[in-house]
């Protein structure tokens, strides 16, 4: 862009002569015109090299941008992959875990359950060694075990079947057994006593302290002998009648034969009673002991000492097989099954 030349116009002066002066005027103002366009064109090129070196850097910078991106893009991308991975495996972990945990809680109600049959299975084993044995030890000992498991197991859920435990313990503890062979004894005693026992209906031996005294008063005098021959023919004239009281009209009509198996059928019964103590069958020893008494207090002599002693004998031995029942194990055994069935 060229400047527009100016013109200079001199003041008119009155007195002095009008001298040219457009030459060099002009010359002035080209120089001038030429000094500023040559300084316009450099400034302008100087623009246009910042701009040019602008451009580049921008060019350079929008390249480098691109690739950025692209490798922003790419690393993205890598990073959307990777997160689907792991995100897969966390699904995965997270199944895993979950069929861990199954299987864990499946494994501690398997083990509780082994456990709890395990437990069930040594005290009812135990309740039959003790109702053989006559002893509460190995149903003690099989509780204590029970109970020392159950502390290890530290499970909740069996807290109810360690309190039943120990209340079947104490119950077992303060029961008062009797003495199996203190019974027997009697029993052996009672048997052995039969032989002895007068039946009802049984004739009284006559007493032969009588006749030895007659024997030795004739021996000794004569005079009188026609006198102790009527007292020795009047005794025996009296002892062909018997008067006696007897009770039950059954043992009036028991025969001399009928009395020896009558004495066998009782010591029977006795010897049936003490092999069902020897086996702990209580209730088929009560019911011999049962049928001894009555057989006792029916057919024998009830005024007798030795009947009375058998069947004082007798009363106390049935009173002493309450003592022989075991106590049970009813509340450990219901604690079981209700641990097992989970309520």
């Amino acid at each position: 862009m060229k400047p527009e030349p100016s013109v200079i116009v001199a003041p008119e002066t009155p007195h002095a002569p009008q001298v040219p002066r457009l030459p060099l005027a002009a010359a002035v103002l080209a120089v001038v015109a030429l000094v500023g366009c040559g300084l316009l064109w450099q400034k302008l090129s100087g623009i246009q090299e910042q701009l040019a070196r602008q451009s580049a850097d921008a060019g350079a910078q929008a390249t480098e941008a691109r690739v950025t991106a692209r490798r922003a893009q790419e690393l993205a991308m890598e990073t959307a992959a990777k997160q689907a991975v792991t995100e897969a495996r966390v699904s995965e972990v997270s199944l895993q875990r979950t069929q861990l945990e199954e299987l864990m809680q499946s494994l501690s109600h398997s083990r509780d359950e082994n456990l709890l049959v395990d437990i069930e299975s040594a005290v009812r084993l135990a309740q039959q060694q003790s109702q053989l044995t006559g002893s509460v030890e190995p149903l003690l000992a099989a509780l204590k075990t029970a109970e020392l498991r159950i502390n290890r197991a530290a499970q909740p859920r069996l807290t109810p079947v360690q309190r039943a435990i120990g209340r079947d313990m104490a119950r077992i503890k303060s029961t008062a057994m009797a003495d199996t062979p203190s019974l027997l004894v009697k029993l052996d005693e009672l048997v052995s006593l039969a032989d002895e026992l007068p039946i009802a209906n049984a004739v009284p031996l006559a007493r032969s302290g009588g006749s030895d005294t007659l024997k030795r008063k004739s021996e000794e005098t004569v005079t009188n002998w026609w006198v102790r021959m009527a007292q020795l023919v009047g005794t025996e004239l009296r002892s062909l009648v018997r008067v006696s009281r007897i009770e039950d009209p059954d043992a009036a009509l028991l025969s001399p034969e009928q009395s020896f198996f009558l004495r066998e059928n009782l010591k029977l019964k006795l010897l049936n009673a003490r092999l069902g103590l020897l086996s702990r069958q209580i209730d088929s020893v009560r019911s011999d002991l049962g049928a001894a008494s009555v057989s006792l207090g029916r057919y024998f002599d009830a005024s007798s000492r030795k009947t009375q002693a058998a069947s004082a004998m007798l009363q106390q031995l049935r009173g002493q097989l309450k003592a022989l029942e075991l106590p049970r194990v009813d509340d450990t055994l219901a604690a079981l099954a209700t641990a097992a069935a989970g309520r």
